[in-house]
């Protein structure tokens, strides 16, 4: 799966290879940039709920390995942090996580507003318990 994907990049010239690096740069400046009128972005952590272990990717695809984490990886390039916490569950029980995320460098604040959401949402459930031995 791995070897696939960066396969896929194989025949990436120099100046091709240059303009996909340069995204990671773009994506920073147009986070930061489109988060600056906001203390806090509240949204979700993924698109889809959780997928089998066995999977390498929700979608089981080398060629389209990353689309699970469109909501995480803006905050991850623009170095503005975040936290997850879980907000709900799906019909068949699975968690659904919140993404809180805030400015550069302010980490307290994300913490703060996380707690905060923790200490106002409905009891979580318990914890799954692994099979006896």
């Amino acid at each position: 799966y791995i070897r696939t994907w960066a396969d896929s990049a194989a025949g990436m010239s120099g100046t091709e290879v240059f303009n996909a690096s340069h995204q990671f740069h773009l994506t920073r400046v147009n986070t930061v940039k489109a988060c600056s009128a906001f203390d806090y972005v509240i949204s979700p952590v993924a698109p889809n709920v959780a997928f089998q272990a066995e999977l390498p990717s929700p979608t089981n695809d080398p060629l389209r390995p990353l689309e699970h984490i469109g909501f995480t990886v803006p905050f991850n390039m623009s170095e503005q942090p975040a936290a997850s916490v879980n907000c709900g569950y799906t019909r068949s029980g699975l968690p659904i996580g919140l993404q809180i995320a805030g400015a550069r460098f302010d980490d307290l604040g994300v913490l703060q507003v996380a707690h905060a959401f923790e200490l106002i949402r409905e009891p979580q459930r318990a914890w799954p318990q692994p099979p006896a031995a």
